[in-house]
């Protein structure tokens, strides 16, 4: 249950879409939210793990919308479980604050490091890379969506 709300609430470029008011479980195990995210993260090109009221999460959407680059965008503050979903991606990227930003599959920063990506151009390569068939899938390409 918990994963079909993770993925009915996605923000895609500038609007925020909610399916049915199915809210999450608060006694997700660690595993099963950790899965969820993982999968998330995995089924996705761009994923933004962000708050709705987060300046620099609103920075880092804004550089994508302004790419013309989709992304999904997980507002933690959404989630009853959010708080658990952040101190899972602490572990797994080294840091609690959001925006955490995934770009096919990988963990590339903040918004600011985001920032810096686009500056440096290497942001749209690693966006681009996500057409690409996955390794021992050839025929399913990373989805823009």
């Amino acid at each position: 249950m918990a994963l079909r709300a993770l993925r009915r609430l996605r923000v895609s470029g500038s609007g925020l879409r909610m399916g049915n008011s199915t809210s999450t479980s608060t006694d997700l195990s660690s595993t099963a939210a950790a899965n969820q995210i993982k999968e998330t993260i995995s089924d996705n090109c761009v994923v933004i793990f962000s708050k709705t009221s987060c300046s620099y999460c609103k920075m880092a959407k804004k550089l994508f919308q302004d790419m013309n680059v989709n992304y999904t965008a997980i507002e933690l503050d959404m989630y009853e479980n959010g708080s658990q979903f952040q101190d899972i991606l602490h572990q797994m990227t080294g840091g609690r604050t959001v925006p955490r930003i995934f770009i096919n599959g990988t963990f590339v920063g903040g918004a600011s490091d985001t920032q810096r990506l686009h500056r440096e151009g290497r942001l749209l390569p690693l966006v681009y890379q996500c057409q690409i068939p996955r390794e021992g899938n050839p025929g399913q390409p990373y989805s823009l969506h």
